[in-house]
Formats: structure tokens, sequence, C-alpha cells
């Protein structure tokens, strides 16, 4: 999915997790985790998933610093994009927010894109990684998984043992739960329809940002002419 090929891409950085990862941890968490990563390569099937020319059904997410989200409200003058991330203290997740918040915040506000990270995880929580890396993003809570439900991106892990072990996934993200949405950037426009998706069964392998970009070029220009339109209506 990564197409950038240069020393400071998303795929780049990931690399480097990895190798670091390899150096470091033990041969049976290491052939763990890469197999975790094998099966969800595995049994994905793009057609269970959100798709450009899905409708998205109206949603509300709880905005970490407070408040809810609304769904109308984010595309009332354009497309929103839309971040899914796992948990605040995902090592993956704190690569690739703050690569996404520094590539893709400035260019979107001036455009007046809403772009917003995405975690079931419950605000309390969650709100860490906006603080730890000062994002200019927002960030919110999908609770019950309910948007990632309906889009498709959830997963649960290889081994889910009853009773959950002390730091089981539910414990440690808060929410009580195995499940987990796979990592996504989804463009959604004014009229609640997905123009882009990319989708990453394997987290260690998301789309770049100039992809993103790319992908809503032609959307800012349409909700510019909107605008325009409407200024000169009013």
């Amino acid at each position: 999915m990564a197409t950038n090929s240069t020393n400071d891409s998303l795929a780049a950085r990931f690399a480097s997790l990895q190798r670091e990862r390899e150096r470091s941890w033990s041969a049976k968490d290491l052939a763990e985790n890469l197999a975790q990563r094998q099966a969800l390569l595995d049994d994905f099937d793009p057609r269970a998933t959100v798709k450009p020319g899905d409708i998205v059904p109206a949603f509300e997410l709880d905005d970490t610093r407070g408040g809810t989200l609304f769904s109308e409200e984010l595309l009332t003058n354009g497309p929103a994009v839309l971040i899914f991330v796992r948990f605040a203290d995902c090592p993956a997740d704190n690569i690739a927010l703050p690569y996404y918040d520094r590539a893709l915040s400035a260019p979107l506000r001036a455009a007046a894109v809403p772009l917003v990270a995405i975690s079931p995880q419950p605000p309390e929580k969650l709100d860490t990684i906006r603080v730890r890396h000062d994002l200019d993003l927002t960030v919110a809570t999908d609770r019950d998984n309910r948007l990632a439900h309906a889009l498709g991106l959830t997963f649960t892990p290889l081994s889910t043992p009853e009773p959950p072990p002390p730091g089981w996934i539910g414990e440690k993200a808060g929410t009580g739960s195995w499940e987990l949405p796979q990592p996504a950037v989804i463009i959604v426009d004014p009229g609640h329809r997905v123009r882009f998706a990319a989708i990453s069964p394997d987290w260690l392998d998301r789309v770049e940002p100039d992809e993103v970009l790319a992908a809503l070029s032609p959307l800012r220009a349409q909700a510019v002419k909107r605008r325009d339109r409407h200024s000169a209506l009013s």
C-alpha cells in the first residue's frame, strides 16, 4: 500500500520499527506478532469492508477534548478525512498519527477539510496520544466501534483466552473488548459517500499522506466551487 520510497516515508519509519523489534524482541514474541499480521492479511476480504461509492450512515463521535462530533456538521462544507487507529499506546499508531498530522493538518486546515483520528478507546485514555505529540488534528472516540463496524473495519486477535490475562487489549485500551479497528484512512464527501478508502490489515503497511492528498484534490476543488456559488447567491 505504501508508495513513498524516501527515507522519511511512513513505510521507512515502520521498517525501522520492525528492524528494532527484530533486534530486541524474543523469537517467540516476534513470531507471534508476525503470525497475527499475516493472519489478518490472509483473512482480509475487501468485499466486506467499505469501498469508494459506499454510503456511510450518519455517525457521532466523542471529541477527546469534550463535546460531540456529528457527521452532518463535519461534512457541511465539503469532505472530511477520517483516520482509524487502534489505541493511544500502540507503537505503530504513535508513528503513524504524528506523521499524518505533520503532513496533512496544515493543507487540510487551509482547505477547511476536517481531519479526525478515530479509535474505540475511551476519551480520557485516547487523548493521551494527542497530548503526547501535540497533535493539531482532532482525536475522537468511536464508542463500541460503532462506526468501525458500519465500515467493516473491526478485527479480533488470533488468541482471545477466557478469562483474559492481565494486560490484555481490552484492559490496555479501556474498552473491555478484544475488538479493534483495522487502521484505515477514509475520505467521506458531504453526501456521506466514501470517495477514498485505504485499509491496512497489516498495521505496519499504511497509506502514505501524498496518496490521501491526491485523492482529496478534486473534492477540495468541488468544495471551493460550492462555497463560491453559495457566496454569490447570499
